[in-house]
């Protein structure tokens, strides 16, 4: 019961240190000259159920997305209205500042709140007073940017409501309130987008799919990264998209016709041709992807927390016992892999970016990201200590079978390793 205790508060402290980083990375802009604005965004992610929607209730609106909140509810990342207002969502990490909203009304469903501003607003001064009316500061770690038909545009931080009128504006996966000097930020395509800018601007469709392609993400290792452009026309309200980094095709939709056919949706997937990079993703199995695997991690998470306290008060409990300090080993070799199995669960980044993974900002996971390097290099002579161990009295039968158990599931683990090209360190 002692070590049951134990573990419990290990799981909770693990979750209170860890940090969620939802991975996602995405870059938008918007254009205008004259009476024309164009708004396009990059939604850079690894969900795979994409789907565009339209909702007549209110002022008419589009929404695409992919993440199924609580399991069912499917929440906007970016949409337009009937009158040209449009919005996209940037994950990103934003700072608190202790700021209070009191007697504000409380965001208690995301989608509703998010469809609920384009059913309801026509121009970014009033999506501002719309907003002003909630403690929008539970939406934190997103920025969300609206930009309506005059080419006015709002960006909306946990803190920070700021309204802005250039005719071309470029943002990705940061807070601009926060930035003294635009210079300084290394996000390759704000980077991009920028120099694209700098001395054109345009508002037709040709120019805006460049920047669009100029702006996109297609990561080394398999090929992931922009799985939905939408490039909208605020004047015309039409949507066109363009499915996982390939710009050479589209499928267009005139909002005011969809709305006439009332509520719909569209799996994005089954409007495009067939695409071998996105079926390399799709077959890239993670522990958010594979019941199995996910299976796996979390019983390797409830074996490491167990061994933990177990072998941790058995070297203390007797430590002049041969090969005691093998226990003290293991306990420490379980305390890592514990948070390392939950940063698995995660840190969805791990699997795709290059190994070791390292974080926007600096933390554990870039020290815990060489555990399997240190897994792989142990592995022999934690086998060679096992066989003693089996061949010896010195420790009980509950002990020596828990030893043998962990050194399969270090086994199995270097296996997941390799299979998501953590050695592969070259690449």
């Amino acid at each position: 019961m002692k070590s049951i205790k134990i573990s419990k508060s290990i799981l909770l402290t693990f979750i209170f240190l860890s940090y969620f980083n939802k991975g996602f990375s995405c870059s938008t802009y918007k254009v205008t000259i004259g009476n024309k604005t164009m708004y396009g965004i990059n939604y850079d992610t690894w969900l795979t159920k994409p789907k565009i929607w339209f909702e007549t209730k209110g002022y008419g609106a589009v929404f695409t997305g992919a993440n199924y909140q609580n399991g069912n509810d499917l929440t906007p990342q970016s949409g337009m209205n009937e009158f040209g207002l449009s919005f996209g969502t940037l994950s990103t990490a934003t700072p608190e500042n202790g700021k209070e909203f009191l007697n504000k009304k409380q965001i208690t469903s995301r989608s509703e709140y998010l469809k609920g501003i384009l059913h309801s607003c026509r121009t970014v001064e009033e999506v501002k007073a719309y907003i002003e009316k909630y403690d929008h500061s539970s939406l934190y770690n997103d920025v969300f940017i609206y930009t309506d038909k005059s080419g006015h545009y709002l960006v909306v931080e946990p803190y920070t409501l700021t309204l802005g009128n250039e005719s071309k504006y470029v943002l990705s996966n940061f807070c601009p309130s926060t930035i003294t000097d635009f210079r300084t930020i290394k996000q390759e395509r704000y980077i991009n987008g920028i120099a694209f800018l700098k001395n054109k601007i345009d508002t037709s469709l040709a120019f805006c799919t460049a920047l669009s392609d100029t702006m996109h993400v297609c990561r080394a290792r398999i090929g992931d990264g922009t799985l939905l452009t939408s490039i909208m026309d605020l004047q015309k309200g039409i949507v066109h998209l363009y499915f996982y980094h390939n710009y050479k095709k589209q499928v267009q939709f005139n909002l005011k016709q969809e709305l006439a056919k009332g509520d719909h949706s569209f799996e994005i997937i089954t409007l495009f041709a067939k695409n071998p990079e996105y079926q390399k993703l799709l077959d890239f199995k993670t522990p958010l992807n594979s019941s199995a695997i996910n299976y796996i991690i979390w019983s390797c998470f409830g074996l490491f927390s167990f061994t933990f306290p177990y072998f941790l008060i058995g070297y203390f409990r007797n430590r002049k016992i041969k090969f005691a300090k093998y226990k003290l080993l293991l306990a420490v070799l379980s305390l890592f892999m514990a948070y390392y199995m939950i940063m698995l669960q995660l840190e969805i980044g791990i699997y795709y970016f290059p190994s070791p993974y390292k974080s926007y900002k600096f933390g554990l996971i870039d020290i815990a990201s060489y555990l399997p390097f240190l897994i792989l290099l142990l592995f022999v002579p934690l086998l060679i200590i096992n066989r003693k161990v089996l061949n010896e009295n010195n420790w009980n039968v509950f002990s020596k079978f828990l030893c043998t158990v962990n050194n399969f599931a270090f086994l199995t683990l270097i296996f997941l390793f390799s299979y998501w090209g953590f050695y592969n360190v070259l690449n």
